[in-house]
């Protein structure tokens, strides 16, 4: 019987021999059409419904702000209409000691360029000396900058500037821990309120007499901002509506009362002001935007800066969302409905919802879908909803609606930064407590081209190719970019969606923010 391993053998080899390319091929394409249908279809549908229902709410959310807005402009809701507004006035016997007592601190961390503009600002304020202080709260560690910070308080102080040079042994607490410090001094008990300027703000000179008074005749006030940027709206439909809006650290005045009661300045997480905000409204403060009051400012210059400012933004509203969720459930001094706006309307669809939903959607699950045809994504959340909610965003400053559309890919890259800190924030992990101050230019933006050219020329040229290469290589942007374009190339291949010419616009976005072609340009 030795030969029946023979035809055994021989059959094995003849069906290996008949499993050709094809076959291969046939197999690998119901095996696909396996798991597509079986495993991606339903986990996309569902993902796709989670998005609509969460681009619903931002929808919402956005209709909402928008009516409210209209409503303010329409019946002409300002501050000086629902608050009482009265200029101080000199009295003829008590001379200027009507006017309350006020600290202006300027927190800086090595501000080289900005921070004689800053410290001129801030002395040149309209405000009886003698009722006026000035702190310079200095946490830089370049002792040759502390040397230049400190020889110009002096030079104001010569003047006759009731001006104060502070610093501290360390850094603990970064800038909650700078202004909380600065607190401590005796001086600081005997004011009134609080003006807080970042180093690179200029307040017009009128900037105390303007917002002071709310305070002086509104004894419910705590809080007043005049920030003209990112938070406009937020805190113009906050103030209106339920006289609550986060504060962002800068260009506001502090009731001194009303910030010792919420507890002070706290460095639990990277959002300190925000949390004094919501701290300061849970005992039952009123906040007010003044938003016709308008201080100068510098925004990020580089693209790598930035970068930094989503995350902090993100990451720490998120993880203040989560120690302060049962905060502010337990809270009996405010009503409902403020506690519902706080929590719903301004940290969960505004900090957390509005981040997931724009990189999700957008960026992953329609790009997606083109290799799955048995999910289908509706018009109305595909085109009519987005398209509401980006004329509503737009619409809020007429003067760059033709840049919508460049808005609108650009978001979407950052978008991507806003949700990994959101995740990082809600997980309480890695980079939460990550703190990177914003590197200010000033006047160097205004020197020439040529001798700009030639300082950025000189640092180039001292830096590897290599080095520089990398530097303005950002992969995560490329990734992401690369996927996109994928799945671009793929609809355009097979016509399916018809989304190729959204989702090439987008993948160039992403390459462009990737190779780093986003940063400063200097004008002629």
């Amino acid at each position: 019987m030795d030969w029946f391993p023979l035809p055994t053998k021989f059959v094995t080899e003849t069906v290996l021999l008949h499993f050709t390319k094809d076959d291969a091929v046939r197999v690998l394409g119901v095996t696909w059409d396996f798991v597509r249908s079986s495993v991606l279809a339903p986990f996309l549908n569902i993902c796709v419904h989670v998005c609509l229902a969460m681009s619903i709410m931002v929808f919402i959310e956005r209709v909402n702000v928008g009516f409210v807005i209209l409503i303010v402009k329409l019946f002409g809701w300002k501050p000086e209409k629902r608050y009482k507004f009265e200029a101080i006035e000199v009295d003829v016997e008590k001379g200027y000691s009507s006017y309350p007592m006020v600290l202006v601190q300027i927190p800086m961390y090595n501000e080289k360029e900005v921070y004689k503009l800053s410290i001129g600002a801030a002395c040149g304020l309209s405000w009886p000396s003698d009722r006026l202080i000035i702190q310079v709260l200095d946490d830089s560690t370049d002792p040759t900058i502390k040397g230049l910070v400190e020889l110009e308080c002096q030079k104001w102080e010569n003047k006759g500037i009731n001006i104060k040079y502070e610093t501290r042994d360390n850094r603990n607490g970064h800038k909650a821990g700078n202004l909380k410090q600065g607190l401590k001094h005796s001086y600081a008990h005997e004011c009134d309120f609080v003006a807080i300027f970042d180093a690179d703000f200029q307040p017009d000179s009128d900037f105390l007499e303007k917002t002071v008074p709310f305070f002086v005749h509104n004894p419910e006030v705590g809080l007043e901002m005049s920030f003209n940027y990112q938070f406009r709206v937020e805190q113009e439909v906050g103030s209106a509506t339920y006289a609550f809006f986060g504060f962002n650290g800068r260009a506001g005045v502090w009731r001194m009362s009303a910030l010792n009661e919420a507890g002070g300045w706290n460095d639990r997480t990277t959002v300190e002001d925000m949390d004094l905000a919501i701290r300061a409204s849970l005992k039952g403060w009123k906040f007010v935007y003044v938003g016709h009051i308008k201080v100068k400012n510098e925004l990020p210059s580089t693209f790598k800066a930035f970068r930094f400012q989503p995350h902090r933004w993100s990451c720490g509203p998120a993880n203040l969302f989560k120690k302060m969720f049962m905060e502010i459930i337990r809270n009996k001094k405010v009503n409902l409905w403020k506690k519902l706006y706080i929590i719903y309307s301004f940290f969960f669809v505004g900090k957390i919802v509005g981040h997931f939903n724009t990189f999700f959607f957008y960026c992953v699950i329609i790009p997606a879908t083109v290799f799955v045809p048995e999910v289908e994504i509706p018009k109305r959340g595909l085109v009519y909803i987005p398209s509401i909610i980006s004329i509503l965003n737009a619409i809020e400053t007429p003067r760059s609606f033709y840049l919508v559309f460049n808005w609108i890919f650009f978001q979407n890259v950052m978008s991507m930064h806003r949700t990994k800190a959101t995740f990082i924030g809600l997980l309480d992990a890695g980079r939460v407590n990550e703190w990177v101050v914003t590197e200010k230019l000033g006047d160097a933006l205004l020197k020439s081209r040529d001798s700009k050219k030639q300082a950025i020329t000189k640092e180039s040229s001292e830096k590897s190719p290599m080095t520089r290469f990398r530097e303005r290589i950002y992969p995560l942007e490329l990734w992401v970019g690369l996927y996109i374009l994928v799945c671009a190339s793929y609809d355009l291949a097979f016509w399916k969606y018809w989304y190729f010419h959204y989702l090439f616009a987008q993948a160039i976005a992403f390459f462009i923010a990737g190779f780093g072609y986003i940063g400063t340009q200097i004008p002629n």
